[in-house]
């Protein structure tokens, strides 16, 4: 299932959202840019497991969150803004713009941690703001629930659109990280994906979601 956009207005400017995508593009066109020097940038800012449990330099700690606003490519880049513009304003809503930027820094952090855990002696660069966009999505669910989200589903080679209920959208996308992480026990890295990432990060959504929404009095309506 690929999402395309929620049925789920907003009731201010989502310009943190903004800015995170923006930020995370801009760096991708500078990773683009330095061509066959990408690859030591990389090594140099992305989260490497083992430094940070060998306490390779402080360095290594500052890398969880560089690395959270790098790429491996077109897809990786495209997916994650694709989720994060359908999900993230609403939530940066329902928190207001401050909170929700220290919650999707926290939620980065966590599914960071998740992911040098199940694997802490990895040499593999990990780059990505799929972790914190975990985080984002664990937060719609227990938000909104019941909004519909328009749902392209493959089915074989035809194609159908329809709108799901955001906790089928998303429970879904969570059964299929822990999916992964059984089929590939043993092997955290496998297949280039950090799905304990995934799933540290939509658990510390779920949870920080509830404790960051501001209160329902303060809230407010549309204004008719």
């Amino acid at each position: 299932m690929i999402p395309i956009r929620d049925d789920n207005p907003t009731h201010s400017v989502p310009i943190i959202t903004y800015l995170l995508i923006v930020v995370n593009i801009l760096v991708f066109i500078f990773q683009t840019m330095l061509g066959s020097n990408n690859e030591s940038f990389v090594y140099q800012f992305s989260l490497i497991p083992a430094n940070v449990t060998s306490l390779l330099s402080i360095g290594s700690l500052f890398n969880i969150f560089t690395s959270m606003f790098m790429h491996a490519g077109l897809a990786h880049i495209g997916g994650n803004m694709l989720y994060l513009w359908i999900f993230g304003d609403n939530v940066e809503d329902r928190m207001g713009s401050g909170k929700y930027f220290l919650f999707y820094i926290v939620g980065g952090v966590v599914a960071s941690l998740a992911h040098i855990i199940s694997d802490p002696t990895s040499i593999i660069p990990t780059v990505g703001a799929s972790g914190a966009i975990a985080a984002v999505l664990g937060a719609y669910l227990v938000l909104f629930p019941s909004q519909k989200v328009l749902t392209l589903i493959p089915l074989g080679f035809w194609l159908r659109m329809t709108l799901l209920p955001a906790s089928l959208v998303l429970g879904a996308w969570f059964l299929f990280q822990l999916a992964q992480v059984v089929f590939s026990w043993g092997s955290p890295g496998v297949g280039g994906v950090a799905f304990w990432a995934h799933i540290g990060g939509f658990v510390s959504g779920v949870v920080l979601g509830l404790l960051f929404k501001k209160p329902e009095p303060e809230y407010p309506g549309y204004q008719w």
